[in-house]
């Protein structure tokens, strides 16, 4: 899975599973993380799901999340600002 870091800022590929039994890192699937959540695909829930999700686990807040790719679809790129490569690539490892 590639991790890119550019700007202050790390960037990585995602593939939402929505409307699972439980949010969870569900491992690498075709190169993205997987990450399964609870909320359906409708009206914007699963991007703030991930959003949500994502922010909590980095430690960052809501608004260092970004979807810069994919608002629409299951496959996603992510943008997080104030968190490390490393510390993502630990993330994902404990998972």
């Amino acid at each position: 899975m590639r991790i890119g870091e550019q700007d202050g800022a790390v960037t990585f590929d995602v593939k939402v599973q929505p409307r699972a039994s439980r949010e969870k890192v569900a491992g690498i699937a075709d190169g993205r993380l997987k990450i399964a959540l609870t909320a359906p695909p409708v009206d914007g829930a699963a991007n703030e799901a991930l959003v949500a999700f994502v922010a909590r686990a980095l430690g960052v807040a809501k608004r260092d999340v970004e979807i810069a790719r994919g608002a629409t679809g299951r496959l996603k790129t992510l943008r997080v600002r104030g968190v490390s490569k490393e510390a993502v690539q630990r993330w994902i490892d404990e998972s």
